[in-house]
């Protein structure tokens, strides 16, 4: 019946046990009837069943009969909300001093929003005086229920001097909280009204009063709510109509205004709009915290915004924000990804001098590793010799990258440059890899002098080599190879040829 949606039959039955002198527990009926009857628009019908429930529990004796106290709260409810009866909702409340029931904060919360849609205000006075007669110190409940109640009314001077007066008796962080749902029915109530200037208003008098209170953190204050509520309900364009009118009225904008904005447009990848608003944000004296830049420069790096993310990282330095991690890797990481190694190149050169950022030679590394992955081998070997000139030490990942880039592009030659280089240098810790590459680059471009010193260097170190890739990095690209012709040109390297065949076991 409860899915069907049809309180008749069951209001009917009821009624007809009760007539009959049939009484089943209130708890076996009682929660089930309120929650229909106040979802169908009969809830004065039921409301007489409850009142002649409780007549016989006070006049007969009829225990079962008595509803909990969450029962009677949701009847206060539904009187307060459904039939907005303060002659019914009064009724309620004396039927259940009657039975021995004091009303709790869940019951001050209905009648607080009965008498502010009524504006009955000399009531919500009673109301409060009676709530601190009572010891009840958190009214966080009841102020959420004013305010929709002067929301449900149009008294939209009320919600603000509600939001007002309560953010003035703030004690602590904690003892004001309005929740989503609350902001979103103030916010509905303001612009539905046109009143954002109104909005705007409320806005500047809660930051001057939340500018004295230390306790207040971005995310609780009240601009941050309303502007939160405008994008939670995608009513981005008035949180921007909100900005422009506290801007117009010449006065200075939270930042618990524009975090939610920037919150909006990092969801929305709207990056560009967010890296100028940041740059508004510090031209205001306003300053992000760290973790505000990481969210907008990973949505720009994600959008694939790169001059975005370069504006925002670079505010983020001049606000002097210590812990610059997170960011710099998100878009070096970003950068590589999407293979843009010159732009690698000029964001690491514009950061390097910054003691903030740990830079190291895999940094480098990722560069000329991207370089030469596009076949741009120049760029590549600008980025080694700049990587030294700042007293970077090259890896062995450094020079594996260098000579796998300029063997892919047949420029073996440079990898005989930079053998020559390197082949002496005390700081270079030759492993198979590295000799291994070398070997192949020296054989397949034919420098077999270079190639015996690579050899040479292997034994002298006890690196294996396997000798068959060798074999046939010489088979693919000398076998023609006319020893007579070498012989007449060139003796030095036709001694280093035939060492290289002895070794790799070709003369046989």
């Amino acid at each position: 019946m409860d899915s069907a949606n049809t309180p008749a039959p069951a209001l009917a039955l009821v009624r007809s046990m009760l007539k009959n002198r049939v009484f089943p527990p209130f708890a076996a009926w009682g929660s089930f009837l309120i929650r229909i009857t106040r979802r169908n628009g009969c809830f004065d019908a039921f409301l007489r069943v409850f009142e002649e429930s409780c007549r016989l529990v006070l006049d007969e004796n009829v225990e079962p009969m008595k509803p909990d106290m969450a029962s009677c709260n949701e009847v206060l409810d539904g009187c307060c909300r459904e039939l907005g009866s303060v002659a019914a909702a009064e009724r309620v409340v004396e039927i259940m001093s009657t039975m021995g029931m004091s009303p709790d904060l869940q019951s001050f919360g209905s009648l607080a929003f009965l008498y502010a849609s009524k504006g009955l205000e000399s009531r919500i006075v009673e109301l409060d005086k009676l709530m601190d007669a009572l010891g009840f110190s958190d009214k966080i409940i009841v102020l959420k229920n004013l305010i929709s109640g002067y929301v449900k009314s149009g008294s939209l001077e009320s919600v603000s001097s509600e939001i007002l007066r309560a953010l003035k008796e703030r004690h602590d962080k904690s003892s004001y909280c309005l929740d989503e749902d609350t902001y979103g029915e103030v916010v509905k109530g303001f612009t539905d009204g046109g009143r954002i200037k109104d909005l705007a208003s409320l806005i500047i008098q809660a930051q001057e009063l939340e500018s004295s209170q230390d306790s207040v953190g971005i995310d609780r204050s009240i601009g941050f709510g309303i502007v939160n509520a405008c994008v939670g309900l995608n009513l981005l364009d008035k949180a921007h109509s909100i900005l422009d009118e506290m801007n117009a009225q010449g006065a200075p904008v939270g930042l618990g205004v524009y975090s939610s904005i920037l919150k909006a447009y990092c969801k929305e990848q709207r990056t560009a709009e967010a890296a100028q608003l940041v740059t508004e944000i510090s031209a205001a004296g306003l300053q992000l915290d760290a973790n505000s830049y990481d969210a907008l420069i990973d949505a720009s790096m994600s959008a694939q915004d790169f001059q975005s993310a370069f504006s925002l990282f670079r505010d983020m330095r001049e606000a002097r924000i210590p812990d610059l991690k997170t960011s710099y890797l998100t878009i070096m990481t970003g950068l590589t990804e999407n293979n843009r190694p010159e732009l690698m190149a000029s964001f690491l050169d514009t950061v390097v001098d910054d003691p903030r950022i740990e830079i190291a030679t895999h940094d480098w590394n990722s560069i000329i590793h991207a370089f030469c992955k596009v076949g741009r081998l120049e760029d590549a070997q600008r980025t080694y010799r700049r990587m030294i000139f700042l007293r970077f030490e090259p890896n062995n990942q450094t020079y594996l990258s260098l000579i796998n880039g300029y063997v892919s592009g047949e420029k073996c030659f440079s990898v005989l440059i930079l053998w020559t280089d390197i082949r002496k240098k005390e700081f270079v810790q030759f492993d198979h890899d590295l000799v291994d590459a070398f070997l192949y680059a020296m054989v397949k471009g034919g420098f077999f002098d270079a190639a015996m010193q690579v050899v040479e260097k292997a034994q002298e170190l006890k690196i294996f080599i396997d000798k068959w890739r060798h074999k046939q990095a010489f088979m693919e690209n000398h076998k023609k190879l006319r020893i007579s012709k070498i012989r007449r040109r060139n003796f030095r390297k036709l001694e280093a040829l035939i060492a290289f065949k002895n070794w790799a076991g070709l003369n046989a």
